[in-house]
């Protein structure tokens, strides 16, 4: 068996320019919020990310027209029938939930397989649950299927036991076509919730309050076809900030809305890191000082995302002294370290937190792309280690980063793919 890997040989300075592509975090929800209309529905700015295939492939079972050119897609739901999704293309992302939200909004049943995606540690749905069933639904879980279904779904108020952006979105999917008013309180505040809600409300929902904790939703009978265009991926900026930051010499980053990324910024600056705002860009500038150890937890926005915490571990190790992370969000996202550790680093993992010892020169190494953001921090690792750097297991990475080999070559890393035996 042979199978792909991302090389990278490290020690190369980057300069230039590199885009953001359009929010994933918010593409995954944007693209099943378009089944709620009855009309076309045309999203612009799409990254060409494995998870657009994969939502793509689960709009066309439930008979969506869909067309994907470039950066824009087109779903029409005008013929789509409600089928229930238990095929394996479930398995391939934890987004597919959000079709719970909007299949049993727009048919009042759904039935899903249990969801995929990366392993992180426990990433329960039982606040999305305590959602559909506040609406009115009744929940069976059958053979790995859950079964969801409610003769009327009926508008309600709804206490978020933790403020989560998957559970705050799929019940304004379900709440848009309900009898009624709806309440969430203790709702995520995060800017793709923002940019799904904006959708929502082009589209003729009636919605007011999301950026702050308390969402309130009035349904509409009909919701109608509009275009769209996506916020800017801040964990995409945020990656390429911290690449920048580890093997930059001027990098200018474009298409970035600097407020959503104030927390990791502010750490940059900390650690030493020379940058600055221009607009919707940031230029980083390279330094021959030696980094500064610095202290993060990961915390819901506004403060440091937790999908930022992994690649900047890996700009850690090159800091002077003892730097820590505490993790709040998803407690086992630790994997990374292990594989940092391959390459030279002194990471020492305890419960929900890391304390990682620097500065200690990388080398090349065979690792693996545990996940999605483990990918990032290994790519951030592999620029900046001596000698070759492969990384398998990438099709976690190409799951949410877009074109990311062109854009590290345009900056002048020396990055190829090719196959290996296993």
């Amino acid at each position: 068996m042979s199978e792909k890997v991302i090389a990278i040989e490290g020690g190369y300075k980057l300069n230039g320019t590199v885009r953001i592509s359009g929010a994933k975090n918010a593409t995954v929800a944007l693209i099943p919020a378009a089944v709620l209309a009855d009309e076309p529905v045309d999203i612009y700015g799409v990254p060409e990310i494995s998870d657009v295939e994969a939502l793509a492939t689960l709009l066309r079972e439930l008979d969506c027209d869909v067309k994907i050119e470039g950066e824009d897609i087109r779903i029409d739901p005008s013929h789509m029938k409600e089928i229930p999704l238990v095929s394996e293309a479930v398995n391939k992302l934890r987004a597919s939930y959000y079709f719970m939200g909007v299949l049993l909004g727009k048919y009042k049943k759904v039935k899903i397989r249990m969801p995929g995606g990366c392993y992180l540690g426990p990433r329960p749905i039982d606040l999305h649950l305590k959602g559909f069933k506040a609406l009115g639904a009744t929940i069976e879980y059958v053979d790995d299927c859950y079964i969801i279904e409610a003769e009327e779904l009926i508008g309600n108020s709804i206490y978020l036991d933790f403020a989560s952006v998957g559970a705050t979105i799929n019940i304004m999917f379900a709440a848009v076509k309900a009898k009624g008013k709806t309440i969430i309180e203790n709702a995520a505040k995060e800017p793709e919730i923002i940019d799904v809600a904006n959708l929502l409300v082009k589209m003729g929902a009636k919605i007011r309050g999301v950026g702050t904790d308390t969402i309130t939703i009035e349904g509409v009978e009909e919701l109608h076809g509009t275009f769209h265009e996506i916020i800017p991926d801040r964990i995409e900026a945020g990656t390429f900030l911290i690449i920048a930051a580890a093997a930059g010499e001027k990098v200018i980053i474009q298409n970035i809305i600097p407020q959503h990324l104030e927390a990791l910024i502010s750490k940059l600056k900390e650690m030493g890191v020379k940058m600055e705002v221009v607009g919707d860009s940031i230029i980083v500038y390279g330094s021959e000082e030696p980094l500064q150890n610095i202290k993060v937890k990961t915390q819901i926005y506004p403060g440091l995302a937790t999908d930022l915490q992994q690649p900047l571990t890996t700009l850690m190790t090159q800091a002077e002294g003892i730097s820590q992370v505490q993790e709040t969000i998803y407690i086992e996202r630790f994997k990374h370290c292990e594989q940092l550790n391959k390459m030279g680093a002194h990471i020492e993992v305890g419960e929900a937190k890391s304390t990682i010892f620097g500065a200690t020169p990388l080398h090349g190494a065979r690792v693996m792309a545990t996940d999605l953001r483990c990918g990032a921090a290994l790519v951030v690792a592999g620029l900046i280690a001596k000698g070759k750097t492969e990384i398998t297991n990438i099709y976690h990475i190409d799951r949410g980063y877009d074109n990311i080999d062109h854009k590290l070559i345009t900056l002048g890393a020396h990055v190829t793919r090719y196959e290996i035996d296993d």
